[in-house]
């Protein structure tokens, strides 16, 4: 069976009837997250909401008032996820969301375009293929697409563009002669009616179920972005085809604008500005990193040759890192010293370490942990890790001096 979408791929409303309607559940990832959501499965006489196959996603759109979230093929018929009931035999009327249809219209033509006229140039068969939210993947049966390949295909398939060519769709019986000679990856085990069959002219007869444009021209362009390693031996090849290269376009220049603004620089330097910054950066970190070294030495001794130093150092600050406390502890390195050291936000994460006589600290650094809600281990007399908030960092000092006193008054 065809439906209505696949018969006439740029009708924008339909009315039709409701056939049945049962509650369903829709499972889904929102941000990250699976959910389940409750509904009701609906099937229509006939729908002009395309239902996810041959590599295209479905189509979103109104069934009366009543978003559609979610359209899949059972067998000869299309099912319709929404959140609302409909009642059974009522006419309503069908809406597509036109920008998301016409979109995947322009970017499964210009599949079919280019991995025809890549099978036509070198030999290249396509294996799969991605209809993405932002760009589109063809993986090809190749292990690379040289630069010189992929230009003569760019201007191949914009000459086939500008050329007018029609597309256009065939209704065949699967036991048609005819179908032998089409380009086809085989049909799904439940598949049932005649076999469709999309016609570039001159170019390429592919079975397929998805919805296309009727002109080569209504792709308006097709942008090759590159290619990237597939696997198994096999090269993908990223490309967008219509609005999305407007799109891209439109973007690419914000984008390029906001770069004039920040490195005082035209386009053309850009690259050349950034690799200096760069550079400029990792010097910055290297000097600093080493005033940090020093600092941390520094910190140290000063307190060594303190003569009222007594038994316990706290030292915090905002820009150190692990290694800045490892030096510090280090150049103290002594039993008889309890050295608590913080690094990061003072009231927000960051990272700690409490060193020193091997049991005291094995016994306080469960608590300090606690205090700090981080997360850490120890052992030889250091108990380090990360602490979700530092807001507490006071307490802990008083916890350590009383506990610690308390320990040596103890051993005394």
């Amino acid at each position: 069976m065809a439906f209505q979408c696949q018969r006439d791929c740029y009708m924008k409303e339909f009315v039709t009837s409701v056939v049945s309607c049962c509650p369903a559940e829709l499972k889904q990832e929102v941000n990250g997250k699976k959910e389940t959501l409750k509904g009701f499965h609906v099937k229509l006489q006939d729908t002009i909401l395309f239902p996810e196959g041959g590599g295209q996603p479905d189509d979103h759109g109104l069934i009366g008032d009543v978003p559609a979230l979610r359209v899949t093929r059972q067998g000869p018929e299309a099912v319709h996820f929404v959140s609302s009931p409909l009642e059974v035999g009522q006419q309503v009327q069908v809406k597509v969301d036109w920008e998301r249809r016409f979109d995947h219209m322009q970017q499964h033509s210009g599949q079919h375009l280019i991995t025809a006229l890549a099978d036509a140039f070198f030999g290249y068969k396509t294996t799969s293929w991605d209809l993405g939210r932002q760009r589109s993947t063809i993986e090809l049966d190749t292990p690379c697409v040289k630069p010189a390949q992929l230009q003569a295909l760019e201007e191949a398939v914009n000459e086939k563009i500008r050329a007018h060519v029609p597309v256009t769709v065939q209704l065949l019986s699967i036991d048609d002669p005819a179908v032998e000679k089409v380009r086809s990856r085989g049909l799904p085990d439940d598949h049932a009616g005649p076999i469709r069959i999309i016609d570039i002219e001159g170019v390429d007869a592919n079975m397929c179920c998805g919805t296309h444009v009727s002109n080569l021209s209504h792709l308006q362009v097709i942008k090759l972005l590159g290619t990237e390693k597939g696997k198994k031996n096999k090269t993908n090849l990223i490309f967008l085809a219509g609005n999305r290269v407007l799109k891209y376009t439109e973007k690419s220049y914000s984008t390029e604008r906001s770069l004039v603004s920040l490195l005082k620089t035209g386009p053309d330097e850009h690259v050349e500005a950034v690799d200096k910054l760069q550079k400029s950066v990792k010097l910055l970190q290297k000097t600093n990193l080493n005033l940090l070294r020093d600092m941390a030495v520094l910190i140290a001794q000063n307190f060594k040759s303190d003569p009222q130093r007594g038994n316990f150092f706290s030292y915090h600050k905002k820009e150190g890192d692990n290694e800045f406390m490892g030096i510090i502890a280090n150049e103290l390195n002594s039993e008889e010293t309890l050295v608590f050291l913080t690094v990061g936000e003072e009231k927000g994460p960051g990272l700690f370490l409490l060193t020193g006589p091997s049991g005291p600290v094995s016994d306080m650094g469960p608590r300090v942990l606690e205090m700090l809600q981080g997360k850490g281990a120890g052992k030889n007399g250091r108990f380090q890790g990360k602490a979700n908030s530092l807001a507490r960092r006071g307490e802990v000092e008083d916890f350590l001096r009383q506990h610690f006193k308390h320990h040596t008054s103890e051993e005394e």
